[in-house]
């Protein structure tokens, strides 16, 4: 116990000296008609402030002269031509809104480019709506500093327009056996289920949260902050490893201390402006963790509870699932076919790699090979914590 302590309180701690993450967004909403391409630019006035380094806010000209310079349209690999003027639009207040329109030399090969705030702040966000009248499509994307032009002409569009139901299969299996920490949650599932019936609970659980929410988050109906989400998905891994130890050993509070209280002190650092997840989230995930480990470390026949539990996992995974299919241009006539296949595809990867392991058990056990299940969830388990905490902590000051 005391190791695992000063290893997690060296972790936070090291953290802690990293350069925090700063929230910075803005919104465009891009209307494409042929050749002509309307942008809306909506940006917080503190964004605005950072053009003029801090000072105070900068005039309209200067703003547009910075978007003008940065935001624009691309068709055949030729930048599409601004039709001046630059309209100032009325806006909430603590906004700025501005009216772009370009005309481009064809409607073939369009992108949409934006560079605006990304050499003032790397970590910054553009929100677009992209609606295309030629073919009555309607996407949402991310802009962000590694991923600073989308394809409008829909070249990933078109693919998942013409693509076979197959294929959404085999995009959810892949995102299984490409995502390292799904996988790794789903050990711990495995480590933690004593019999085939609790294995069954957790699974059953773990399906009925993801399904929803990526069905939420890709019909638009909820959209949260990936950054928290992938925090988030590494805190579960963290979690499923130390219930594992907790189970094991029967030392319920020490554990369920260490992990509340390392949260606490994420959460004060935010508050004292040392970056990272907001502060009510994790003092919020601490509780929840502390009063979890608490509670499955003092039940005989957690079983039932942990269904629950990984029912509330899966929904934080099913938003993990959905950052991948929010970067494609989804066609809105196949979202219902898309989803189908894409969590059908899931559930087949997961019960691939469920079965797998327990093969793999089978087989070793058969050949006398198997280690006594105490050690292999001990070390497994602390493999999963470290793994765990070190995802969460560098997720969340990333």
């Amino acid at each position: 116990m005391r190791a695992a302590f000063w290893v997690v309180l060296a972790c936070l701690f090291a953290a802690g000296s990293a350069v925090g993450h700063t929230r910075s967004q803005s919104h465009s909403v891009w209307e494409i008609n042929g050749t002509g391409v309307d942008l809306v630019m909506t940006i917080p006035t503190i964004e605005t402030e950072r053009i003029g380094n801090g000072a105070a806010a900068p005039s309209d000209d200067r703003i547009k002269s910075y978007l003008t310079a940065r935001v624009y349209p691309i068709a055949a690999g030729r930048r599409c031509a601004l039709i001046p003027p630059v309209e100032t639009l009325a806006a909430l207040p603590g906004y700025r809104k501005y009216d772009f329109t370009f005309k481009c030399d064809t409607a073939e090969d369009l992108q949409i480019y934006s560079a605006a705030f990304f050499d003032l702040i790397p970590s910054h966000t553009n929100f677009a709506q992209i609606q295309n009248a030629a073919t009555g499509e309607f996407t949402e994307q991310l802009i962000t500093n590694e991923h600073r032009t989308v394809d409008v002409t829909a070249r990933s569009g078109s693919r998942l327009k013409n693509a076979r139901f197959f294929e959404f299969i085999f995009m959810g299996t892949m995102h299984i056996f490409t995502g390292v920490d799904h996988m790794s949650f789903l050990l711990g599932l495995v480590l933690i289920s004593r019999r085939l019936r609790d294995l069954v609970f957790v699974i059953t659980g773990f399906t009925i949260g993801h399904s929803l929410t990526l069905a939420l988050a890709v019909t638009g109906i909820v959209r949260p902050h990936a950054e928290y989400i992938d925090a988030l998905v590494a805190l579960t891994i963290a979690l499923i490893g130390a219930e594992n130890i907790v189970v094991q050993t029967q030392q319920a509070k020490p554990v369920a201390l260490i992990a509340g209280g390392c949260m606490a002190v994420m959460a004060a650092a935010e508050w004292l402006g040392f970056g990272g997840l907001p502060g009510l989230l994790s003092l919020g995930a601490g509780l929840f963790t502390a009063n979890y480990l608490v509670i499955s470390g003092n039940l005989g026949d957690a079983g039932r509870l942990r269904m629950l539990i990984t029912l509330v996992f899966g929904l934080i995974h099913g938003f993990g699932f959905a950052a991948d299919l929010l970067e494609l241009q989804l066609p809105p006539e196949r979202l219902a076919e898309l989803l189908l296949g894409f969590n059908l595809g899931v559930e087949i990867g997961q019960l691939t790699l469920v079965i797998g392991a327990m093969l793999l058990v089978v087989l070793l056990r058969k050949l006398r090979l198997a280690l006594p299940r105490p050690i292999v969830v001990d070390v497994a388990s602390a493999f999963l914590v470290g793994l765990g905490v070190f995802w969460y902590v560098s997720r969340s000051y990333a």
